[in-house]
């Protein structure tokens, strides 16, 4: 038997709190600048703003991979295309439903706590993976593509819906 693997990566979209924290980093580190003009001793102020500037925008720019072999999910976030952090990891199992984000049968886990990997952009189709971890809800939320859709269908047809 061969395994079921595919793999997608989901670029993420700097969103309102992103460009905020981007805004607030310029802004420091044009005070540190002018800082610089009043009190000469206080050099080493713009350099390490730069520095934080430097590491905080490598870390804003961000990409969601999403690996399925044989009903594990893996969602892995990549910082700068350098760094890799799991993120989050199941087995289909653990599942109690995958469906479009606005399917009707979601309704009855509205209070399950909700974790975003998603690109932000509003133009692929966002499915919620529901589980339970630990007796807790949770609620996925994340665009895979049809394949990925079609390997959970193939463990548990009957805690997927598809559209």
């Amino acid at each position: 038997m061969s395994d079921y693997y595919t793999e997608q990566l989901v670029k993420k979209r700097p969103d309102a709190k992103d460009l905020a924290i981007k805004t607030g980093l310029i802004v420091l580190t044009v005070l540190t600048v002018l800082i610089v003009f009043i009190f000469p001793v206080g050099l080493i102020l713009p350099i390490l703003a730069i520095v934080l500037d430097v590491i905080m925008f490598r870390r804003l720019n961000v990409e969601y991979e999403y690996l399925y072999v044989n009903g594990d999910l893996d969602i892995d976030k990549i910082m700068n295309r350098a760094k890799r952090k799991r993120m989050f990891s199941m087995n289909v199992s653990e599942m109690e439903l995958l469906a479009p984000l606005d399917a009707p049968e979601l309704r009855l886990y509205q209070q399950a706590k909700a974790v975003d990997f998603t690109s932000g952009t509003g133009q692929a189709r966002e499915y919620a993976l529901i589980l339970s971890d630990h007796g807790e809800l949770k609620k996925v939320i994340f665009e895979p593509n049809e394949t990925i859709i079609e390997g959970f269908y193939i463990l548990a047809p009957r805690k997927v819906i598809r559209k």
